[in-house]
């Protein structure tokens, strides 16, 4: 009784050690790794002995083994076929010729630098060959990068960690059995490979099947099953054929993903979470096993072995995969840049120094603390200079121009309008016929079809513009289409019309509101129709700040000004409750309720321009004037 009390104490230890990495990471936009190795190490023998891993026993492996199984699951669930169908080359030349060259030149650097044994120097170089969904995907969240770029750098840590899994256990197989030929040990791979990659898809397409005719089953249960499959996939497999159980979670999910099951978006945010809990725990278990001082006793050699792991073998690994890929030096300097390690080469290498040492072999230890090593190097230097990295080399897709529009009504068509005169490529879509027939008529790109459609978005570039609006009139499905957006592409902005309440849900603030908080759409859009509106531009000067904000705010506040778009190194779209500041220009409309009739015959020429046939000239309007002046 009171082991087991003691063994639950270890789990609720590294379970709120964990999820409190995660929390801190998130808050301060670092990738988390960092603070689950700092709390595992705190947490183990050599700093406040609170953790003891071993005191798990067989535990331990098993907790290894079914959570790599759902973290790899998941992230074959979160790749897309027609984003890896972009990066297919590249991506095939990572996870087969890449993982050659850090095979090789990982194990000839342990072997002279770190002076290890050549087959426990291979042993490491296979371990490290891996980057690793738990790693890259928190880390590009971070940092936004161009998405030709991050799919090849997810699609790598998904793919490669089961061939990198599977590649090291052949190389132990090859230590234990040295009377292994070089045919044998390729078949040996490719039949692992092989055996997962058809155990997975086939089971995965009898689940995809289950799912859409259960409908007696709620979403929860689903979730369950999903659950249960993964693990029961992962376990045929390994029955099958030991250690291919990782590839055939990582290509069931990815049929499954592509299986277009109805709660897909559900489940993706059920796996997520596991995945976040179990890496979480299991980084604070396997760092509160590391011994420090057997990191010292690498000395300069470890240090060095995995400097040149880092800065040559992986440059020069991206640069002859990437040759052919049309990619520019900039991104395939972030490629070779950024290659954390991640959970898979931790949660082998612990399994691998149990193995050898049961084995009366030595090198158990010294692997493991090289491979700790490596994580550390790789996560503190690339992990967190990633986002500084990627904007001194400029492929951030923070800055990313154009628009895609949902909706052709008065309002967005001037706006589309606005971007294509500064140059800034446009799509609306909309399902209106007539509406559709008006944008073409103003040369407007245009797609008839329902926003919801992922091919009509992707034909339409949503994947290379820098801001999603959802501009309808019914703002119920504004929020919809937003959220779609933001789960399938992750625009750098989302911006949207949509009721108060829906700000509870979210999508973790990442939809703003368009233009100002609850923007009476309809009635703007009657404006514009009718021709009782100004275009205008004004630019924040520093002397006076105080007082242009404080007027452009209260003429918002009394429904006369709607702000559309503000020029800040770049055209954007004025998000609701955004601080302006000195040098930016704000484009908006003024609502000029006098009737046209009216206006021509005062000769007000300049109000009778803004008619919505013709793209209406710009003009600079003196923000500080006086509204009724600015009529005449």
């Amino acid at each position: 009784m009171e082991e087991s009390f003691e063994l639950s104490i270890q789990i609720v230890i590294a379970v709120l050690a964990g999820i409190s990495a995660q929390v801190i990471a998130e808050y301060l936009k670092v990738p988390s790794i960092v603070f689950l190795l700092l709390f595992g190490i705190l947490l183990g023998h050599d700093c406040f002995n609170l953790l003891n891993p071993h005191s798990l026993g067989v535990g331990l492996e098993t907790i290894i083994a079914l959570s790599v199984a759902i973290i790899l699951f998941d992230g074959g669930l979160n790749l897309q076929l027609r984003d890896l169908g972009k990066v297919s080359g590249s991506l095939r030349n990572l996870v087969t010729v890449g993982t050659l060259i850090t095979l090789i030149g990982g194990g000839m650097a342990a072997h002279w630098l770190a002076e290890f044994p050549w087959p426990i120097a291979f042993l490491y170089a296979s371990l490290v060959v891996v980057t690793g969904p738990t790693v890259i995907g928190p880390l590009l969240k971070q940092v936004p990068v161009d998405r030709k770029v991050a799919t090849l750098l997810e699609g790598e840590g998904v793919l490669i960690d089961p061939v990198g899994a599977i590649l090291a256990v052949v190389v132990l197989n090859t230590i234990l059995n040295s009377n292994a030929a070089l045919l044998e040990i390729v078949s040996d791979l490719l039949l692992r490979l092989g055996i997962g990659a058809i155990i997975g898809a086939g089971s995965s397409w009898l689940l995809s099947l289950i799912l859409k005719r259960a409908n007696f089953l709620d979403e929860d249960l689903k979730n369950l099953v999903v659950l249960a499959g993964v693990w029961g996939i992962y376990g045929f497999a390994q029955i099958s054929r030991s250690e291919s159980g990782l590839m055939a979670v990582v290509v069931a999910g990815i049929v499954l993903r592509a299986a277009s099951i109805p709660e897909e978006r559900l489940l993706r945010r059920f796996k997520g979470q596991l995945t976040v809990l179990c890496a979480s725990v299991l980084f604070i278990l396997l760092a509160a096993d590391l011994s420090i001082a057997s990191i010292f006793v690498l000395g300069w050699g470890g240090l060095f072995t995995v400097l040149i792991l880092m800065f040559l073998i992986r440059p020069f690994s991206i640069g002859l995969c990437t040759l052919k890929s049309g990619m520019n030096w900039r991104q395939k300097l972030f490629l070779a840049w950024v290659a954390p390690k991640g959970i898979v080469s931790v949660s082998v290498s612990s399994l691998f120094a149990i193995l050898l040492t049961q084995r009366g072999l030595n090198g158990g230890d010294s692997i493991k603390a090289l491979v700790f090593l490596t994580i550390i190097m790789t996560v503190f230097i690339q992990g967190l200079s990633a986002r500084w990295v990627a904007s001194w080399l400029k492929i951030t897709n923070c800055n990313a121009t154009g628009a895609v529009i949902i909706g052709c009504n008065p309002l967005t068509r001037l706006i589309a309008r606005l971007f294509q005169e500064q140059q800034q490529s446009v799509v609306l879509i909309d399902t209106d016929p007539e509406a559709c027939q008006k944008a073409e008529a103003e040369n407007l790109r245009v797609f008839q079809s329902s926003g919801l459609d992922l091919n009509i978005l992707e034909e339409a570039g949503i994947e290379s513009m820098g801001t999603f609006m959802a501009l309808t009139s019914n703002e119920e499905v504004n929020s919809v289409l937003a959220q779609r957006a933001v789960e399938e592409f992750q625009p750098p902005r989302v911006l949207a019309v949509f009721p108060k309440q829906y700000d509870t849900n979210n999508n973790n603030n990442k939809i703003c509101h368009a233009f100002i908080a609850e923007l009476p759409i309809k009635i703007w859009n009657q404006y514009i129709k009718d021709g009782q509106v100004k275009l205008g531009t004004t630019i924040l000067k520093e002397q006076g700040l105080s007082f242009q904000q404080a007027h452009l705010q209260a003429l918002i506040r009394s429904g006369e000004l709607l702000p559309l778009l503000m020029k800040r190194s770049y055209l954007q779209v004025v998000k609701a409750g955004e601080e302006w500041l000195a040098g930016d220009e704000i484009i908006y409309l003024l609502h000029d309720p006098r009737p046209k009739l009216l206006k021509r015959l005062s000769g007000d020429t300049q109000s009778s321009r803004l008619v919505l046939e013709k793209l209406p000239t710009v003009e600079e309007v003196p923000i500080a004037a006086p509204v009724n002046s600015q009529s005449n």
